[in-house]
């Protein structure tokens, strides 16, 4: 079975141009490395829950909005060996300070999980 690392990053309005430049670079570094895929979605419809949503678990602020990513590894082992050669890689380094980000790392959900049904 597969394994994804899932992201939710809030990430301001007037920033979004920036964050896609780094997404499309960051994307590359981990195809490169051999991610079998990689994704970044801009929220459409996600609404402000009364106890939990997207925008509630990144303390979304007015200007901002939620950025939804994963990346899928053939497993586990493959998800560590993977990121172990994309956190060496030189062309993330400028991207690797959380004041390079084009958002706040502070605000940053993410987390690696178990695949248990892929179709």
């Amino acid at each position: 079975m597969s394994y994804v690392d899932g992201f939710i990053v809030p990430v301001p309005k007037k920033s979004m141009d920036a964050y896609k430049r780094l997404s499309r670079k960051a994307g590359k570094v981990w195809k490169d490395h051999g991610a079998i895929d990689y994704h970044e979605c801009v929220a459409d419809d996600v609404k402000v829950g009364k106890w939990t949503s997207f925008p509630r678990s990144v303390k979304l602020k007015k200007n901002e909005t939620v950025v939804f990513s994963w990346i899928t590894y053939k497993s586990r082992k493959h998800r560590d060996a993977v990121m172990k050669k994309v956190m060496a890689d030189k062309r993330l380094a400028d991207m690797m300070t959380p004041n390079s980000m084009p958002f706040d790392t502070k605000r940053m959900i993410w987390g690696g999980f178990k695949s248990f049904i892929d179709m």
